[in-house]
């Protein structure tokens, strides 16, 4: 009775509702259809995944970053930008089913208690994680956890040709998620900084690299933003003001329902911590949002030259909506503008999500990854810097001040293979096993490794040989062609596995083409003759 009373009920409305059709709204009409499918379908309905996907298709109509994210994967997206997590402080890889210590924080929990790099995690408590072919992501369920809480480890070690194990006992606590990853000198009067995304701490960790570079005697910069794909625009307008003058326009916001907004620099200290001196930011096109931000400022207001290749393009400003479950939508509420007034938000149908993710494929087969002429522009999207009045475009990304194009003559299919089964790694864990006191007493500090270590023949022959048991064939031609990029990745791995991350990026900067360009031109006449009036 009650049933047939429901279904009474809910045909008056809609009857109701039919006599002034044209009046319903549309919030309305979709809250009756999911009432109507919960109640009345044949079968039994999960109205929270169905909800989910309505959620999901409702947004895919729109631009390409407007997103829901459930409450997991809000939480995996939000941590990398929080700046910290709670766990127990160690980096490692998976080695042959096993967790390989890579390092442990500094002063963090697993350092605490002796962690030691090369140590192999086989028991977080009661479950076994060697051997087991556990995903990644679970382990680090089991290792993280809220602050201040215990995880037990089973550890095995091993010492002077034997290997015990051994139990610890780690109270977690905050971790911190660098958006730095290197900062060093290259030479006596040359810094470079590798930011690779814009999180609550950035502003902190750009300033701190800033002032112990200039301690060491940095005049000019080398900023490396390639493949940093964003995050929060705020520490963009931040280190905006350690590098513009103070009051500068970094970057203003407007939308349908978002009035103009102004975001102007200004400088933690009393002045910016480097506003003078050569600046040169290094770009690619996996370069997005608010590392578009601070490349577009700095190359309207003339303060910079930029190097690499023309970047992603998303001017778009997502503003979160949380639900209570944890859960949470991200909806375009704006565009970003550089100060010409330049939109960098590259062109999209709505509801063609597929066209828009494979644009940097597009890139790839017309060209323009490797012929600077290959770039469109529009006349009618062309302003001038603000200084200078350099001719600049806007209408998709940022385009360098000197293309560096994209050089795949070292990538071969065999090189491809070898790295898409995990063998470098795992020879690099396995090397560093072996002979990690030897390399340590050789060299003292990672720029002596940088200058002395070399990848000889008899390990790449150990590489291939490793990498023929695991189900890919040694293709002589192919090995020899992709020798330079494999010693070089090998020998970055090495060294970031003994000393630190830095590491890994002194090695591969001296491969890598866009960084020697903008090597090249922080050091060269070529750099003021671009920074000039036409």
């Amino acid at each position: 009775m009650k049933k047939l009373l429901s279904i009474i009920g809910f045909g008056v409305m809609l009857t109701a509702l039919a006599a002034n059709q044209n009046k319903i709204p549309a919030n309305q009409k979709l809250r009756m259809a999911e009432a109507a499918v919960a109640q009345f379908y044949v079968d039994t309905v999960n109205e929270d995944r169905l909800v989910e996907t309505a959620i999901r298709s409702m947004l895919e109509e729109l631009d390409p970053h407007s997103a829901y994210s459930n409450p997991e994967e809000t939480k995996e997206l939000n941590e990398p930008l929080a700046g910290n997590f709670s766990g127990i402080g160690i980096s490692f890889n998976m080695n042959q089913d096993t967790l390989y210590v890579i390092s442990t924080v500094a002063g963090g929990p697993s350092e605490r208690v002796g962690l030691l790099a090369g140590d192999r995690i086989i028991k977080v408590n009661d479950s076994i994680i060697a051997g087991v072919k556990m995903r990644n992501t679970d382990i680090m369920k089991r290792l993280r956890g809220p602050k201040g809480s215990k995880v037990n480890v089973s550890v095995l070690r091993r010492s002077a040709g034997k290997a015990d194990t051994v139990e610890f006992t780690i109270t977690r606590a905050d971790i911190p998620i660098n958006s730095v990853d290197a900062a060093y000198m290259v030479d006596n009067k040359t810094g470079y900084i590798r930011l690779s995304r814009f999180s609550a701490e950035t502003r902190n960790e750009i300033e701190t690299a800033l002032k112990d570079l200039k301690k060491k005697g940095m005049k000019q910069l080398i900023l490396d933003l390639v493949d940093n794909g964003g995050g929060y625009m705020q520490p963009a307008v931040e280190i905006l003001g350690e590098f513009l003058e103070p009051g500068r326009l970094a970057v203003y916001t407007e939308g349908r329902n978002s009035p103009r907004y102004d975001h102007m620099t200004q400088p933690h200290g009393i002045k910016p911590l480097f506003n003078d001196g050569r600046l040169v930011v290094m770009v690619n096109q996996y370069t997005a949002s608010s590392s578009e931000i601070t490349t577009g400022a700095i190359q309207d207001w003339d303060r910079g030259v930029v190097v690499g290749r023309r970047t992603y393009g998303k001017g778009l400003v997502q503003r979160p909506f949380p639900f209570p479950d944890g859960s949470m939508m991200r909806l375009t509420v704006a565009h970003y503008y550089t100060p010409t007034g330049r939109d960098i938000q590259k062109p999209y149908n709505k509801g063609d999500q597929r066209a828009y993710a494979m644009d940097i494929v597009d890139r790839f087969n017309h060209g323009e990854l490797m012929h600077a002429d290959s770039i469109k522009y529009i006349d009618s999207l062309k302003v001038e810097t603000l200084r200078l009045n350099r001719p600049i475009y806007g209408g998709g990304g940022i385009s360098p001040d000197r293309f560096v194009p994209l050089d795949t003559a070292d990538f071969t299919k065999y090189y491809r293979d070898v790295t898409a089964k995990g063998v470098i790694n795992q020879y690099a864990i396995s090397y560093v096993d072996a002979n990690r006191k030897e390399l340590k007493r050789r060299f003292k500090t990672d720029d002596d490794f940088v200058k002395g270590f070399d990848v000889d023949s008899s390990m790449l022959h150990d590489l291939y040989a490793r990498a023929a048991k695991e189900g890919v064939a040694l293709n002589e031609e192919q090995a020899r062609q992709s020798e330079p990029l494999f010693k070089m990745i090998l020998k970055g791995l090495i060294g970031r596995d003994i000393y630190d991350q830095p590491t890994y990026f002194k090695v591969y900067n001296e491969y890598d083409p866009i960084f020697r360009e903008a090597y090249r031109l922080i050091n060269s006449p070529e750099y003021d003759a671009i920074l000039r009036k036409p």
